[in-house]
């Protein structure tokens, strides 16, 4: 996958940024108790899909958070196109991701513990 242009860059920006702002709104309704971050946004070339990376704080069902939120993609699109009608011809198809780089990076701390705890054996 190549790099990604100034315009792919900006234009997903815009929407992390509202996406942000409509997770801690309405976020609520769709992860009861989980505290939810757009962590990244990711434009197609010809900007009609925006893939999304979310992480969940404060929550142990994040796998279920993610199904739930990815059925009510439709609704979210649409909240976003009223937020950004005026900036963009198309509102572009959302796919949402579970972003799991904290609990890969727990993990990995994790593994490196347990290695330094090891006794050292002579070479």
């Amino acid at each position: 996958m190549g790099t990604e242009s100034k315009r792919q860059q900006r234009f997903a920006g815009v929407i992390q940024q509202d996406l942000a702002e409509l997770f801690q709104r309405d976020g609520k309704a769709w992860a009861p108790g989980a505290f939810i971050t757009v962590t990244r946004v990711r434009v197609t070339p010809d900007l009609a899909i925006a893939r999304v990376y979310l992480s969940f704080l404060n929550t142990k069902t994040a796998k279920d958070d993610i199904a739930n939120i990815k059925t009510k993609t439709n609704e979210i699109r649409y909240k976003l196109g009223a937020k950004i009608k005026n900036q963009v011809r198309v509102v572009p198809q959302l796919e949402f991701f579970l972003d799991d780089t904290n609990e890969y990076v727990e993990h990995m701390d994790k593994l490196f513990d347990e290695i330094s705890k090891e006794d050292r054996q002579p070479d």
